[in-house]
């Protein structure tokens, strides 16, 4: 299904060969990075202080989780599944959408976060990937590297296919604004006890769930396809993850917007996949082969 405001979409682009020793492996976290750092270890501080000063009842717990969650799926089908990977086409004003409802992770820029991770993807578990638990510690792959000035920097080279559309440029340099507004939104609307639970804590939760992808997705689980790296299929982590968790299966098929290559494997993104390409919102949908939804595995 094309329109008039179809985005075009290139394919990813086939990088050069890794110039490693401008790479190396991850040094130790820098705090230098004030951006990333400060805002970081202020939100921790913050929602552990003031959760004793406005204790949540269930109303303000639901909207933790209901904040969490929404986001979790914006993370897995709008940072993740389409603009790092590109898994489906949508038009440009859902793109900016995608952009928009993600960045409200605070987890930085919508360029940044593809770009690197395309760079995880084709350097996994080598040198050069910003996040591998076997070469550089739980740690460093869990939340070291993202509040490190060493990755401050967009990684340009990795997505000029997003790199062209000045709207992603622009969230890209102001990559707090999207929380910023959703934090002020809450605000209005509940007062502090809302930006405490609604913002704060679950962006908190956001941040530990989405990290564990990197970092206990790559030590426990099982490992379906022989891929190169240590990836694991991890099904506690996939509910934690909206999906996100069958990350072996990912990586040997890292094209498909579906990451539960089988029908018991939950998904939750994969449904807003499918409710999306239903209202025609989404198409060309890439979804795995049929070997893999239903044949054994390779080994």
């Amino acid at each position: 299904m094309a329109t008039s405001a179809d985005v075009s979409h290139p394919a990813i682009p086939t990088l050069a060969p890794p110039q490693l020793e401008h790479l190396g492996l991850p040094q130790p976290v820098v705090l230098a990075d004030w951006r990333a750092t400060l805002p970081f270890v202020i939100t921790h501080v913050a929602t552990l202080v003031l959760a004793f000063v406005w204790p949540p009842g269930w109303g303000l717990l639901a909207l933790c989780v209901g904040t969490w969650y929404a986001r979790l799926i914006g993370i897995s089908l709008g940072l993740h599944r389409y603009f790092a990977h590109r898994t489906f086409k949508t038009s440009r004003a859902f793109q900016l959408i995608l952009a928009i409802w993600s960045m409200t992770s605070a987890q930085r820029g919508v360029l940044w976060w593809a770009g690197h991770h395309r760079n995880h993807h084709r350097f996994a578990d080598e040198p050069g990937d910003v996040h591998s638990p076997s070469r550089a510690g739980f740690f460093w792959s869990h939340v070291g590297w993202i509040i490190s000035r060493r990755n401050a920097d967009t990684p340009i080279d990795a997505i000029p296919d997003l790199a062209r559309f000045p709207e992603l440029r622009w969230l890209d340099r102001h990559e707090h604004a999207p929380a910023v507004a959703l934090g002020t939104a809450l605000f209005l609307a509940g007062g502090m006890e809302a930006l405490v639970w609604g913002m704060l804590a679950s962006t908190v939760l956001l941040w530990h769930t989405t990290f564990s992808v990197n970092s206990l997705g790559h030590l426990y689980g099982t490992r379906r396809y022989p891929t190169t790296d240590t990836s694991r299929n991890n099904a506690f982590l996939a509910l934690l993850t909206a999906g996100e968790g069958w990350h072996n299966n990912h990586h040997y098929f890292c094209s498909s917007a579906r990451l539960g290559f089988r029908w018991w494997e939950f998904d939750p993104t994969w449904y807003a996949v499918l409710l999306l390409e239903k209202l025609g919102v989404i198409w060309d949908v890439c979804r795995p082969p049929e070997r893999l939804q239903r044949g054994p595995a390779t080994s």
